[in-house]
């Protein structure tokens, strides 16, 4: 390697680490901190250090993040969920698709455009970045909410389009002959996606587990590599889409007990080379364009980014979708997507585009996805305002001895109607003024109110209370209120509702000694009654579940002295279940002498 090389190389580096972090710290997104980092170490800024076919380089390099992106996606999604989604992919996917190719394709033909290019343009600029907006999502942290759900959906479905796309832009040519259609190039494809997962389903597995017999990490990594570079090349040789291969190839692995295992061997190199996609993207932005054209690349972006997001909004509510969410949906959508580029590309090659219009709306696209995150950041700042400024928080009465219920939602709602049956008094306090409000019209005594602050707890009666009912549903709050109760109120009995053995094993830390798990009564209930209807008898059923319960109340608090050591937790776990096979076994055994005693004392008594 040259040193004119290293430097690049060191450039780069040095962007992409500035770049991310810095792109956060400003509330951007990493994805925007990239394409800025790339428009200034770019050719058309720093000139000399990077040329231009230096950029198309590392772009073709870079589209391997793309193709790691969507391995890792297949990994996360299970042949049996993709079924279950068939719906929101083919009709919500479809629709977005179709609606906004037409609209854009009508805006082009409007501004003179011939029809075979402007339906080209419409159908290009249909497509959003998956790369972009999943790494958007998953930022935000709303990938698995139900508008992120349904974003995937969309995305999915155009990617699947995109490959048919490309095959037929021909087809779009100025004036070109109309090709016709290859079957045997059709066949071959449809033979080596079937092939794919043929040998997926039948081979991965195994060859995994081999892998994994000899007990080299390095051999797992390399193996999860060349599962997805030999899938995306097999599938570029018959003219398929690399994206397509490697997210079947992670679909296929997606039920295999591996799967953990390579998502964390993939990670570092997805994240790295998707790094590279993005500044790429921004290294090839002509910025002559920008200054030459501002008007109409301006315009071009506000009007591709407005009719995506106002089409998706209007799906979004036809999917049952409320407002934000039907808007969030369309913001993170509403950008042009990578697959723009490549069809501009090969559109410029098979003369379906003109090269001036290709440059101009090459760089809107990018421009477009400098737009979703300002976009979401402005969402948050208008549910901010919407919502207008909390009011301030209630102060109830100091009252004389009664009980504090902190958090009034299902569980604190059970509790409060017991006391209120039995004319015990209580003060119920809880954050949410939405809350509140809702409960205050059913006539119930509740007060809004953070349970974490001490005037307010003071306020409450706290000083003078019988017991403070904790039943906040969010864990960190829950801690930080139990925290601000034992400090300052160190008399006072806390009964706490836990969401978990974790949640536990934390509150157990702040000295609260009086714990019940949400679910676990109601489950062992439920057990009960499972048991009693398969034919047990109550003695029994009864029998196993005081077994369990007894046995897991004592796995609980012998977790609590390693519950922050994950191995040592593994190994705990793993011998738990071993004695509770144990216990259960014993308790059979004992049914059944019992029954066998009580047989002949009954022949004895029947014999006399």
């Amino acid at each position: 390697m040259t040193e004119a090389q290293l430097i690049q190389v060191t450039v780069f580096l040095a962007a992409a680490a500035i770049a991310a972090p810095l792109g956060r710290f400003l509330r951007i997104g990493a994805v925007l901190g990239y394409l800025a980092a790339g428009v200034v170490i770019g050719p058309f800024v720093l000139g000399p250090l990077y040329a231009l076919d230096h950029v198309e380089k590392v772009l073709k390099f870079g589209e391997f993040g793309v193709v790691l992106l969507l391995f890792v996606i297949g990994l996360e999604l299970r042949p049996i969920r993709l079924w279950a989604m068939r719906s929101a992919i083919f009709g919500l996917g479809a629709a977005q698709l179709v609606l906004t190719a037409f609209v854009l394709a009508g805006i082009a033909l409007a501004l003179g455009v011939a029809v075979g290019q402007a339906l080209f343009i419409g159908l290009a600029l249909s497509l959003s970045s998956t790369a972009f907006a999943l790494q958007v999502l998953e930022e935000k942290g709303e990938l698995t909410t139900r508008h992120g759900r349904l974003a995937f959906s969309v995305l999915l479905f155009q990617d699947l389009a995109a490959i048919p796309l490309i095959a037929l832009v021909p087809l779009f040519a100025l004036g070109g002959e109309e090709p016709t259609m290859d079957f045997r190039s059709a066949g071959l494809a449809i033979l080596t996606i079937a092939g794919v997962i043929v040998v997926g389903r039948f081979l991965l597995s195994r060859l995994y587990r081999l892998v994994a017999a000899v007990g080299v990490r390095e051999a797992m990594t390399a193996t999860a590599l060349l599962t997805v570079v030999g899938v995306a090349l097999l599938m570029e040789e018959v003219g398929l889409s690399a994206a397509l291969g490697s997210f079947i190839a992670g679909a296929l692995l997606a039920d295999s007990e591996y799967r953990h295992q390579i998502e964390a061997d993939i990670a570092p190199f997805e994240g790295l080379l998707l790094a590279v996609f993005f500044m790429a993207v921004g290294m090839s932005i002509d910025l002559s364009v920008l200054v030459s054209r501002p008007g109409a690349l301006l315009l071009i972006v506000a009007v591709l980014v407005a009719v995506k997001l106002a089409i998706l909004y209007g799906l979004g509510h036809w999917w049952g979708l409320r407002d934000a969410a039907a808007r969030r949906l369309g913001i993170v959508l509403s950008q042009g997507g990578e697959f723009a580029f490549v069809l501009f590309a090969v559109g410029i090659v098979e003369g379906a585009i003109d090269r001036d219009i290709a440059g101009l709306l090459t760089l809107a696209v990018t421009l477009s996805m400098a737009t979703t995150p300002l976009l979401l950041l402005a969402d948050d700042l208008f549910l901010k305002a919407r919502k207008g400024a909390a009011p301030d928080y209630e102060m109830p009465p100091d009252g004389e001895q009664h009980v504090i219920v902190a958090g009034f939602g299902r569980f604190g709602q059970i509790v409060a109607r017991v006391l209120r049956a039995r004319h015990i008094p209580f003060t119920a306090l809880d954050k949410s003024i939405a809350q509140v409000d809702f409960v205050k019209r059913f006539g119930a005594n509740i007060y809004y109110g953070d349970a974490g602050r001490i005037d307010i707890l003071r306020a409450a009666g706290a000083a003078k209370a019988n017991a403070f009912v904790l039943a906040i549903d969010d864990v960190d709050d829950s801690l930080r209120v139990a925290e601000a109760v034992r400090k300052n109120f160190p008399d006072l009995p806390i009964y706490a509702r836990a969401r978990d053995r974790i949640h536990v094993h934390k509150l157990t830390d702040l000295g609260v000694t009086i714990i019940e798990r949400e679910t676990f009564l109601a489950a062992l209930n439920l057990t009960s009654e499972l048991l009693r209807g398969l034919g047990l008898k109550p003695k029994e059923a009864k029998r196993l579940i005081d077994t369990f319960k007894t046995h897991d109340e004592r796995r609980l608090f012998d977790d609590y002295q390693d519950y922050t050591d994950r191995e040592k937790m593994r190994a705990n776990a793993l011998s738990a279940a071993v004695e509770l096979e144990a216990l259960f076994a014993q308790d059979i055994e004992a049914l059944e002498d019992g029954a066998a005693s009580g047989e002949r004392s009954d022949d004895r008594g029947s014999s006399g």
